[in-house]
């Protein structure tokens, strides 16, 4: 039997998704004239969708489906990506000059939602034939190795960051093609090269789009007094930036979640998610959760979060195929990595990188394809085999 923990935590989660796409796109419904029911409706069907695909997914046999589904999603994503700047205006929907979504039946999907599920399992079949340990091969030895991934990597870059104008899920992806890579049996070494080398590409980013640079010193402007007053005045003076624009959205999130204190003001009962915070029910999901369920509340969703990453992470600990063992790591990685730049975003300890938060942010492409890779992690714990003593 697929793991029964991991699909009900999942289940919770999405739930809660559909209560937050209610009582947080209230301003929204009111400013656009939508019917009151118009996000909830949408977000409901496409949760049902995901809950019964998700249990599909898992009653299948992963020696026959995983490898089929996982490079279908891959191949099949980059080709969508490839070919979508060229599509005509009734099939994308294009947001500030980017092409990031295919019209498909009244809906919008993103082909990088799914495009990560089969870049994770590509880099888990992959490492687990191509790679092993290190052996102590010096860094220059473990990078010719490693170059057709670079290679591959910077392609998804360019169709990711600089095509559709999505840094952050460059971010999101970077970090987990690191840490899989370390697990697959990279040197310690190496894995700071790759960060280093990560880095360094953020930076080119950053400085090849002035908004992006806009952003940064934003998101600067809000959080320096924080900061600095860990530095000595001498380094501090230096750093701070005098009549600097405050984020706008930033300030409001951390409003909104000093508002909630510990209890929150009730269901319903938010008022920065009434045209103070935008897409309060989508990027500043944890926001509007932190405003109306207060502390209780993110700990509840972070309790949640934990608990699923517990179930994946044991899942691939038990694995004894180093493909399934990856793949489950490499899920966990993506929502793990999903969540924390999404809350230190909304908190401002980090500027904003537009990531949703996997099933609770309104979205159906973000419920779809987590859905998916949970699933598939679902299919393949059927071949888990505990040894006496061990907690299911």
């Amino acid at each position: 039997m697929p793991d029964k923990k991991l699909f009900l935590l999942t289940t919770a989660l999405i739930t809660i998704g559909i209560i937050c796409s209610y009582t947080l796109s209230a301003y929204t419904v009111i400013l656009f004239e939508y019917n009151n029911f118009h996000f909830v409706a949408r977000e409901l069907f496409i949760a049902i969708v995901s809950i019964m695909l998700m249990w599909t997914i898992a009653q299948q046999d992963p020696d026959k489906w995983l490898h089929k589904l996982g490079l279908t999603l891959f191949w099949g994503s980059i080709i969508v990506m490839l070919v979508m700047p060229f599509l005509p205006a009734f099939l994308v929907s294009e947001v500030g000059g980017a092409k990031r979504w295919i019209k498909i039946a009244g809906f919008s999907v993103a082909p990088v939602e799914f495009f990560k599920i089969g870049f994770v399992y590509f880099l888990a079949w992959s490492f687990s034939r191509k790679l092993g340990h290190h052996g102590g091969m010096g860094v220059k030895e473990e990078f010719k190795r490693f170059w057709p991934y670079a290679a591959l990597f910077i392609l998804v870059m360019f169709l990711i960051a600089v095509v559709q104008n999505d840094l952050g899920q460059v971010v999101v992806l970077s970090l987990t093609l690191a840490f899989m890579l370390f697990f697959a049996g990279s040197s310690f070494s190496f894995f700071l090269t790759l960060i280093t080398g990560a880095v360094g590409f953020f930076l080119l980013f950053i400085a090849m789009a002035p908004h992006r640079i806009d952003r940064i010193l934003s998101w600067w402007a809000s959080a320096q007094s924080t900061i600095l007053a860990f530095f000595p005045e001498s380094i501090a003076k230096h750093l701070r930036i005098a009549n600097g624009e405050e984020a706008y959205q930033i300030g409001h999130s951390m409003n909104a979640i000093h508002n909630g204190g510990i209890w929150g003001t009730g269901l319903g009962n938010g008022t920065f998610k009434l045209g103070f915070l935008s897409e309060v029910h989508t990027d500043f999901v944890l926001a509007g959760i932190a405003e109306e369920f207060g502390f209780i509340g993110v700990l509840v969703v972070t309790f949640l979060f934990i608990a699923i990453l517990h179930r994946l992470f044991k899942i691939a600990n038990r694995s004894t195929d180093d493909t399934y063992y990856l793949f489950s790591l490499g899920v966990g990685l993506l929502i793990t990595f999903a969540f924390i730049i999404n809350a230190y975003g909304i908190s401002g300890l980090t500027p904003i990188k537009g990531i949703s938060v996997p099933f609770l942010s309104y979205g159906g492409s973000s419920m779809l394809a987590s859905s998916v890779g949970i699933g598939m992690v679902l299919m393949l714990s059927k071949k888990i085999k505990y040894q006496s003593g061990d907690k299911k």
